[in-house]
């Protein structure tokens, strides 16, 4: 059943349980797809009749939360107001803690709405195309809609709604085209940074209260007016920032006999709060910490930190500056979680137990898709903390169980991040029936999203994972969505995409433009962050694609520390991957690593050697367009092809570097076999110490994962030795000079999902840094045997020596 909505802005979720056969349909322009949580899902084509018809609401009214009201914000209310009757959409911008976001919720509850109606939505950590469908189904009964595109701004014309979004903080562009998915509609952000100007709008800067709005905002904490001269200092101190004051009347509050603090400390107030939570508060405060930036409902904190009324509780950790209230739930305030790490005696969670419940509650048939949508943050979070601790199976449990409700629910951005953290994850676990699914999902989103080359690619990779794993099933969807892959400008009339822009990803000829359904991502991107590369459907794990935007920041707040536990039986239990961060961690004095500069990470038992997936590493693999038509891609879609001599492997002859527990800079060398048999050469399991290596020779990880061992061969020459996706055991050799070496060899058509003729040839080079510890890799078409043959994924990426 698609998700509905009601006419007073309500929504409800979808059902899947990927325990069975969950299947259930969704529409995205005239794609309708049928979510399968097992073997994939299959995509068709609506005819126009067919296809939903969304219905305008008559009142537009999704509100925020009731809130008291900000102090002191009059002349900013009236700026707002100036700027929406004169026809001007406007940004709220100011540091954090400074009152935008009860600024903005008091605003869109009080202002005149005017025209048709108010939306409020909180974008944070959410895509611009998620946020436009939010938008669209705020004002439209959508029957679980998602409009193409081209077809989103037609829908919205005339819709003359103001729409209030919290924690904005985008581009220009992107603030753009969330607009243009509304274009009658005046629009009111709130972020950190100015960005809007010109023509798209007013920036309206909110600074701190007054001195009075200070008096006033501590007399209302503290019950009673406080000494004047110790209130203005108080003031002055925390620049009228009232997060600032909250924390400073509620030190005061906790321990009326200390009063308020001295105007010094009005920047230091958190663990003098944290002195004063009782072990409930302080637990729940720690959970909150441990998912960083992402709101959780009160429901589960409850559920994970054991509290009764995790509520009440959670409103009041907010009354302390501690946590933010959200239309979630609640989320850690600002700088919180960087003092909790300084906090001594807090006992981690466990990363398992937080990855199975999430991972059960994702996969539940009664769990709303919507509301897994919404805790999406969340579950990346913790997918994030699973890499960081080496127990990638747990990355895989969690993107795995959420990723049918989140095709379900509509919202392809936070679908795709999601996509693009389990692909990975399964190729280091060596799940291989999860890496199926994973590369199969991405490319039915790129269908839906319109990336035709990435979605071409996908879907042929897909289809020979599913036939070495003899789900046939899974196979014949792949084929079939493959067939409905967008074809570019100037396809055939006969095609149903031909000319016609009814994927929510394409513009007018289906072509991607980076817009409002698909922000960020190009031909070769996934979502708005990099998944990591494309490779041979055999290998097991992809080279890079590029993404036209850069990835988004690193985290202010880091992560608190987790207790990763051992596996749980029906997840694979497999060794950590030494490409994944936690091996190049630093080791604190206890033996736990760090964990993206945050708090230490327990990695739990050791979960015996650690290695390489198979496949590691790709040192040249090509996707290309170009040629003649072939089995069912017609011509100019991708093609995928294999540069059969180089490193693009199943398995490939690799040393694992494992740190050792007790955190010392002892190493042990064990050599590797991926879940296909293959005689990697090494023999003795525990060779011998080998002697330093020079130039190339060696082991090294590369930045898209994994490793590879090159082997002197001679003078200026090495070699590695992989087995290639025709299944031969081939032997890649380099050769150069000084710090520069390359290898040339053929790219096989592999569109077929078997090795096909020789389009032209792939030169991979090698060029050592300064250091000799650093390499950086390039790919390139050295020669094509026709016109039009193109090299998608002939991207840099870098090396790292290991030994």
């Amino acid at each position: 059943m698609a998700d509905t909505g009601e006419d007073d802005g309500t929504r409800t979720g979808n059902r899947v349980d990927i325990d069975g056969d969950a299947t259930g349909p969704v529409i995205a322009g005239n794609y309708n797809v049928v979510v399968d949580a097992q073997h994939g899902s299959t995509v068709t084509v609506l005819m126009e009749g067919r296809r939903p018809r969304p219905r305008r609401r008559d009142r537009i009214r999704l509100l925020p939360r009731r809130q008291g009201t900000p102090l002191g914000r009059d002349a900013d209310l009236a700026a707002i107001a100036a700027a929406l009757h004169a026809g001007e959409s406007v940004q709220l911008w100011g540091p954090p803690g400074v009152g935008k976001s009860a600024l903005l919720r008091y605003a869109a509850r009080t202002l005149d709405a005017g025209g048709d109606g108010v939306v409020f939505l909180d974008a944070a950590r959410r895509e611009p195309e998620d946020l436009a469908q939010d938008i669209f189904e705020a004002c439209h009964s959508t029957g679980g809609y998602a409009p193409s595109r081209g077809e989103l701004p037609q829908l919205m014309e005339g819709v003359e709604a103001t729409v209030y979004v919290d924690n904005a903080d985008y581009t220009a562009e992107q603030l753009r085209t969330v607009m243009d998915a509304a274009p009658d509609a005046l629009f009111v952000f709130a972020g950190r940074e100015e960005v809007l100007q010109g023509t798209d709008g007013r920036a309206h800067r909110v600074e701190g209260v007054t001195r009075d709005a200070a008096a006033e905002l501590l007399t209302r904490e503290l019950g009673g007016p406080g000494d004047p001269d110790l209130v203005t200092a108080l003031w002055e101190a925390a620049a009228g920032t009232p997060l600032l004051l909250l924390r400073a009347a509620a030190v005061a509050r906790l321990d009326p006999a200390a009063g308020l603090p001295r105007p010094g400390a009005v920047r230091e107030l958190l663990h003098p709060l944290f002195d004063r939570l009782d072990e409930a508060s302080l637990r729940a405060l720690h959970l909150l910490g441990t998912f960083r930036d992402a709101e959780l409902d009160p429901e589960h904190i409850g559920a994970l930190s054991g509290t009764p009324d995790a509520a009440a509780l959670c409103a009041g950790l907010a009354g302390l500056g501690l946590a933010e209230e959200t239309e979630l739930g609640y989320r850690v305030a600002d700088g919180v979680v960087a003092a909790l790490r300084e906090r001594q005696g807090l006992r981690p969670y466990a990363l398992e137990r937080l990855c199975g419940y999430f991972a059960d509650w994702a996969a539940r048939p009664e769990t709303p898709a919507a509301q897994v949508a919404g805790h999406a943050r969340a579950l990346e979070v913790l997918a994030e903390l699973a890499e960081q601790s080496g127990r990638a199976d747990l990355a895989v449990r969690v993107v795995r169980a959420a990723s049918p409700a989140l095709a379900r629910s509509l919202r392809f951005g936070v679908w795709g991040r999601l996509l693009d953290q389990g692909l990975p994850a399964a190729q280091r676990a060596g799940d291989r029936q999860a890496e199926a699914y994973f590369t199969h999902e991405r490319g039915v989103r790129a269908v839906l999203t319109g990336n035709r080359v990435l979605a071409a690619v996908l879907l042929a990779e897909a289809g020979i994972l599913w036939r070495q794993l003899g789900d046939t099933q899974g196979a014949d969807a792949a084929a079939n969505a493959q067939q409905y892959v967008p074809q570019e400008p100037g396809a055939g009339a006969g095609s149903p995409d031909a000319g016609s822009p009814d994927g929510p990803g394409e513009g007018p000829a289906n072509a991607p433009e980076g817009g409002a359904s698909d922000l960020g991502s190009s031909d070769l991107s996934s979502s708005g962050t990099d998944p990591g590369p494309l490779q041979d459907p055999t290998a097991g794990t992809a080279p890079g694609t590029p993404s036209p935007e850069p990835a988004p920041p690193p985290e202010t707040g880091a992560s608190m520390p987790t207790d990763p536990g051992r596996a749980t039986p029906d997840m694979p239990t497999v060794p950590s991957d030494p490409g994944v961060p936690v091996a190049s961690d630093p080791v604190s004095a206890s033996g736990a690593a760090t964990s993206g500069g945050g708090m230490p990470v327990d990695p739990g038992p050791p979960l015996g050697p650690a290695s390489l997936p198979p496949g590691a590493a790709d040192l040249g693999g090509a996707v290309v367009t170009g040629g003649a038509p072939v089995a069912g891609v017609s011509a100019a879609v991708a093609t995928a092809l294999k540069v059969a001599a180089v490193i693009a492997a199943l398995t490939i002859a690799v040393v694992a570097v494992q740190q050792s527990q007790d955190g010392s800079e002892s190493r042990s060398a064990t050599p590797v076999s991926g879940s296909t048999t293959m005689d990697a050469g090494f023999g003795d399991p525990t060779p011998e110490p080998e002697p330093e290596p020079t130039g190339l020779a060696g082991v090294w990880w590369s930045s898209e994962g994994g490793g590879i061992e090159f082997v002197e061969a001679g003078a200026g020459r090495y070699t590695a030795r992989a087995r290639d996706v025709c299944g031969d055991t081939v032997t890649a050799e380099f050769s150069g000079g000084g710090d520069t070496y390359s290898a040339t060899a053929p790219a096989y058509d592999m569109s077929s999902g078997s090795c096909g003729e020789v389009l032209g040839q792939v030169r991979t080079t090698i060029t050592i840094g300064e250091d000799g510890d650093t390499a950086s890799v390039t790919r390139e078409m050295a020669s094509t045997v026709r016109e039009g043959v193109t090299c998608y994924t002939c991207t840099p990426f870098t090396l790292t020596r290991a030994s």
